[in-house]
């Protein structure tokens, strides 16, 4: 079985099946074995859980999951990368490898295909590129996943937990808390992979909520309120609200509701938690 714990080990492989490292994909691949026990460990698995894995790379933490998961599904999206992964997890018969481009593939017919009406967990070292798509569309594609356990650049994981009041707050922040609880699990550096990326990294888990922690009676008013609200972060809210078209208010109407809650009409969006979001939104 194919050994990927060092740098070394894993350049063998790659020269001797004549593969590159593709930029455009943002390959960075892990080889610290400690880091990816951290990750398996936080996904808590046990042989009836489904697994939806993203960015496989060579397949080191394919291999893990394999040992661990009822059934892996992996999407990759280099073509060049699929033989060498189906032949690492050649031992393995609960794995399907999948080469596609993950934020084009229809998940929910995917899992309804795979997994039946099974919960899935997500666990992935995502290509930072497109790390805030590929969450996003996990969390309000409303999917039935009940976990997702992410290695993500370390400034990226600091937006997504960030707290109101913090510099990195903001609407991805809200976003990521109304669908679920983010947790840190350990700071990753760069040298834990092949190639080292530039910057440090971490591993996320979101706790995927089954019901918000906060009610909202329009959703899309909801969002609309924080994508307004942080769109332009310099500006109070009222200004920055006030001037969002798709909120379809203005500027008087969301002074009077932050009065209406006890809060300064010269308050920005990064002031407001999600609570006050909520409140906020429905008010309006």
């Amino acid at each position: 079985m194919n050994n990927f714990h060092s740098a070394k080990s894993v350049r063998e492989e790659m020269n001797a099946k004549g593969l590159k490292f593709n930029k455009a994909f943002g390959q960075n691949f892990l080889t610290d074995e400690s880091v990816l026990e951290k990750i398996v460990d936080a996904a808590e698995l046990n042989k009836d859980d489904c697994v939806l894995e993203i960015g496989p790379g060579m397949g080191v933490l394919t291999l893990e999951l394999a040992k661990r998961a009822g059934k892996v599904i992996s999407v990759e999206i280099d073509k060049n990368l699929i033989a060498p992964l189906k032949s690492t997890v050649k031992d393995f018969s609960n794995v399907e490898i999948i080469n596609e481009d993950i934020l084009k593939v229809n998940l929910a017919e995917l899992f309804k295909e795979k997994f039946g009406e099974k919960p899935v967990k997500v666990v992935a070292n995502l290509p930072y590129y497109i790390t805030t798509p590929i969450v996003m569309k996990l969390l309000e594609d409303k999917l039935p996943i009940s976990d997702i356990v992410i290695m993500i650049q370390k400034e990226v994981a600091d937006r997504l937990t960030a707290s109101a009041g913090k510099k990195e707050y903001g609407a991805i922040s809200v976003s990521v808390n109304y669908f679920s609880k983010p947790e840190k699990i350990v700071d990753v550096p760069p040298h834990a992979f092949v190639p080292q990326p530039k910057v440090w990294s971490q591993v996320l888990k979101l706790s995927v909520y089954s019901e918000p922690p906060v009610k909202v009676k329009d959703e899309k008013k909801f969002f609309n309120l924080i994508k307004g609200a942080f769109g332009q972060r310099r500006k109070t809210l009222v200004n920055a609200a006030g001037n969002y078209p798709p909120l379809n208010t203005d500027k008087e109407k969301v002074k009077e509701a932050l009065c209406a809650l006890g809060l300064s009409e010269n308050i920005r969006g990064e002031a407001l938690s999600l609570t006050d979001f909520a409140r906020l939104s429905d008010l309006l």
